[in-house]
């Protein structure tokens, strides 16, 4: 039990340090950081249970006004901001990948990280992230899918970094992986 509360805490204080690395905020009002990988590291390490909790912990902080949203964002603001889609998605996309890993236990672990990470990290979140754009910018399905399209590449790349990592911490110490157990 306390081993799964300071797993989940470290997590969230990992998603929070990836936010403190350099973002890039497009004219579209949603930065380029490195958050997301970490939501889908949570799902992949962790599992679903785990992951989702880690992740719900982490927005719950923001929600308090914990600056630990890239560009040190963090308060209710951020819940009327272009991102709110994404941030509420964390905890689901987390759980997703998680699940999505614990379902997939007979495949190498670098190509179920892969997978999973993509369908949570990039489909789930994905799906809050535009309908949070949608409907704070009062823009179309269409036009949403073409500016928010712009992130995808730099989201596969976090993809494969999480297949990677996740499959590097399996060999070095495999219990580590609960994801897998």
């Amino acid at each position: 039990m306390e081993r799964s509360i300071a797993l989940i805490a470290i997590f969230a204080a990992l998603i929070a340090a990836l936010g403190l690395m350099p973002n890039l905020m497009l004219a579209t009002g949603v930065p380029i950081t490195a958050q997301s990988l970490g939501v889908m590291l949570c799902g992949t390490v962790l599992g679903a249970k785990r992951g989702g909790l880690s992740v719900l912990l982490f927005v719950g902080l923001v929600a308090l006004g914990l600056p630990l949203l890239a560009g040190g964002r963090g308060g209710l603001g951020v819940f009327a901001s272009p991102t709110v889609g994404f941030i509420v998605g964390f905890p689901i996309a987390a759980f997703t990948t998680g699940f999505v890993m614990e379902q997939m236990r007979r495949q190498s672990v670098g190509l179920a990280a892969g997978v999973s990470a993509a369908v949570g990290g990039i489909l789930v979140l994905y799906l809050f992230g535009i309908t949070g754009f949608m409907f704070v910018l009062d823009k179309g399905l269409g036009e949403s899918l073409i500016v928010l399209g712009a992130y995808i590449p730099g989201d596969i790349i976090k993809v494969i970094l999480a297949g990677f990592i996740t499959a590097g911490l399996a060999k070095a110490r495999p219990a580590s992986l609960l994801s897998r157990t």
